[in-house]
């Protein structure tokens, strides 16, 4: 299957260690992540935050209190998709250390994980969306040369 046309705009905010997180996410590494989890063309911002800036989103728009690894806002999903992937670097940092990955292996599966979001994919509303979006993860990321992130 051939890989889907992509405007992308990669955005680096006010965040702690910016060169660790610019060496983790080259624009060509961005590209082909976002592009093998898409189903149609798109047009994408990536944002890369800090944790302020991360909380604040997440609050204003989930009214939830704290900065998460990946917020994915949906404006339109045809025929081309558009949406913002907002990455919040010290949450994907910290997560990275936790779970034993380098930084730009968490990158590429939250960009994978926000991209399928900004389709219509979700994983909170069943245990079997969940899975299939699991699944479908692990399998472009495997295209991608990276491992299970659930093992």
């Amino acid at each position: 299957m051939p890989l889907q046309q992509l405007q992308l705009s990669l955005q680096f905010g006010n965040i702690p260690n910016a060169a660790r997180h610019r060496a983790a996410l080259p624009r060509h590494v961005v590209l082909r992540a976002i592009r093998h989890a898409l189903a149609d063309d798109a047009e994408i911002t990536v944002r890369i935050v800090g944790e302020e800036e991360g909380r604040a989103l997440n609050n204003s728009y989930r009214k939830k209190d704290y900065a998460t690894n990946v917020l994915t806002f949906d404006y339109e999903q045809e025929p081309v998709v558009v949406a913002d992937l907002v990455l919040c670097a010290p949450v994907v940092a910290r997560e990275a250390k936790e779970q034993g990955k380098t930084l730009a292996a968490h990158y590429t599966h939250l960009l994978v994980h926000g991209t399928l979001h900004a389709q219509g994919w979700d994983h909170e509303n069943s245990t079997a969306d969940a899975q299939e979006m699991e699944a479908y993860e692990v399998a472009i990321l495997a295209g991608l040369g990276l491992s299970n992130p659930y093992l």
